[in-house]
């Protein structure tokens, strides 16, 4: 996990994107939609998202996201899009994600198989950073939202960004009154 506490201490205005994948079935190569989130100066500052084809008909997780073959079928797949999604990544020093590990192997996997160059940032996981800065227990994602009073329609790619982005935003104002010398 990317050391956030470090980072921050050391600069609290850091850029970052947080994102979200939603996948049709359990290949990672299947992702659907995407959403972005760009932090700047601790405030949110952009929001890109696409529905994306992915290279299966088949859709698994309809019933957990909405979305159907008939809603990607004339989007762009993921090689088409990314080049213009990914803008929001320029000058950021790391991307925010819920259970990082998915969302990195579905970057990863959708990258290699698009012939697309991954991202050369860091992920940071908000379950780990959760953990670490309240110990919240259990960590899914509507659970921490529940805890720190964060909007969340799970499963919208938007709105899991968003609430992604807010995580790593309220553990700055932690860090920063846990900073604050007492007296």
């Amino acid at each position: 996990m990317l050391a956030l506490h470090t980072l921050l201490r050391k600069d609290p205005s850091v850029p970052f994107v947080a994102i979200d994948f939603e996948t049709a079935d359990l290949g990672r190569d299947s992702a659907c939609a995407v959403a972005l989130v760009r932090v700047e100066g601790q405030q949110i500052v952009g929001r890109r998202s696409a529905l994306i084809r992915p290279p299966r008909r088949a859709f698994l997780f309809s019933a957990l996201h909405g979305i159907t073959w008939d809603d990607v079928a004339g989007a762009p797949a993921f090689h088409e899009c990314w080049p213009s999604l990914s803008e929001s990544l320029d000058g950021a020093r790391f991307l925010a994600a819920h259970y990082s590990a998915f969302d990195r192997s579905v970057l990863q996997t959708c990258c290699a198989r698009g012939g697309l160059a991954m991202p050369a940032l860091p992920f940071l996981c908000t379950v780990q950073l959760a953990r670490k800065t309240w110990n919240v227990r259990p960590t899914k994602l509507p659970n921490v939202c529940a805890r720190l009073r964060i909007p969340l329609k799970h499963h919208d790619p938007g709105s899991d960004a968003e609430a992604c982005a807010r995580i790593v935003l309220a553990a700055m104002q932690s860090l920063s009154r846990d900073a604050q010398p007492t007296g």
